[in-house]
């Protein structure tokens, strides 16, 4: 921290690592960008999926915003429609509700994920979303 009160996280400074095959399915990047310090509760990800890579099902505790930066991806909350996803959208991931998010079949996508945590925890992480999970049932494209 400078004397101004503010932190600067050089670009760079932090190496990218492979998204976790026991978090994801496919090619997946992660940029983790920023952990805010105590009391804050936000951090802060790029996270770059190529075609038909997504997320395993998973919540959180505190809650979740996705920000598209590139690309097409869809994503889907339990119960509800596939629904795609295009640059510049915002997706709210309601606390608790179980989810899944990545690039649609055949063009990749990355997003700028936020997520608060609650009680040391971000992210609880399920099982995979299976291909015939990711590809089923009618997309909505609105």
């Amino acid at each position: 921290m400078n004397d101004s009160g503010q932190t600067i996280i050089r670009s760079g400074t932090k190496p990218s690592v492979k998204g976790p095959d026991t978090w994801f399915t496919g090619s997946v990047r992660i940029d983790n960008m920023f952990q805010a310090p105590a009391p804050g509760r936000a951090t802060g990800a790029i996270v770059t999926f190529e075609p038909f890579a997504r997320t395993f099902w998973h919540s959180h505790p505190a809650g979740q915003t996705l920000v598209v930066l590139t690309g097409v991806g869809w994503t889907q909350c339990e119960g509800g429609p596939r629904t795609e996803i295009r640059a510049g959208d915002v997706v709210s991931c309601t606390c608790g509700k179980r989810h899944w998010h990545g690039a649609a079949a055949t063009t990749a996508m990355s997003h700028f994920a936020v997520t608060e945590t609650l009680e040391g925890k971000n992210t609880d992480w399920m099982e995979p979303v299976t291909d015939e999970q990711y590809l089923s049932g009618a997309l909505v494209t609105e």
